[in-house]
């Protein structure tokens, strides 16, 4: 799942990444609102968490705007007003979910993944393919009925070429989906950590590499 938080307080803004980070999403941050639409021009984002009261470009102005390009991203506000009143106000600009602050970080992250699941198209709980069986919300894998221990981004990794569905993912598109911007697009972290999750999925390998376009699961 990607997410950009756009927060103009700079500590909660990092920190609010930083545990996002911790729950295996690839989060990117912006502290204005000129910053997030320009993100999102060049990123898709799966929610973005988005502060209403943001500089340069006001929070509510970047909702609407978001809204009006019909994208699917999903928005979080999140406001220091907590009367009702604020509350309709966001949710009338066409936001998906509203959180007041202060706000307890688990509700924060419960909400994102919440909102990050209305975002994609509807998916079997369990993912099947080449005798591996994935479950994400247990965070399980197993192939041929053994389990299979992994780190989150190889997770992700496996993750994303099951929902493919047997169609070619692209390096980008994973370091898209596992990493976030801070990330190098010439590190061959996905080549690296490809070759760990064949490795730990065992022989024969169900990861097929289609030369100059990316990998699939056949």
């Amino acid at each position: 799942m990607r997410v950009l938080v756009a927060e103009d307080e700079k500590m909660m803004a990092d920190a609010v990444g930083e545990g996002l980070r911790d729950n295996g999403l690839a989060v990117d941050v912006v502290y204005d609102g000129a910053a997030a639409l320009e993100r999102c021009v060049s990123t898709d984002y799966d929610v973005v968490v988005l502060d209403r009261g943001l500089p340069l470009v006001h929070g509510d102005e970047v909702c609407r705007s978001l809204i009006a390009e019909r994208r699917e991203t999903r928005i979080l506000l999140l406001t220091a007003a907590s009367a009702v009143a604020d509350r309709v106000a966001g949710l009338e600009l066409g936001a998906d979910d509203y959180l007041p602050k202060p706000f307890a970080f688990t509700e924060l992250v419960a909400r994102v993944r919440s909102l990050g699941r209305r975002s994609r198209p509807a998916v079997p709980p369990i993912l099947q393919r080449a005798r591996i069986v994935l479950d994400p919300a247990r965070h399980r894998v197993t192939r041929h009925d053994h389990p299979i221990s992994l780190t989150k981004k190889e997770f992700t990794v496996l993750e994303e070429l099951l929902r493919a569905d047997g169609a070619v993912v692209s390096a980008e598109k994973l370091l898209e989906t596992a990493w976030d911007e801070n990330i190098d697009p010439f590190t061959n972290v996905v080549r690296v950590t490809m070759a760990t999750l064949r490795r730990k999925l065992g022989d024969p390998s169900p990861v097929e590499t289609v030369s100059g376009v990316g990998y699939r699961i056949p």
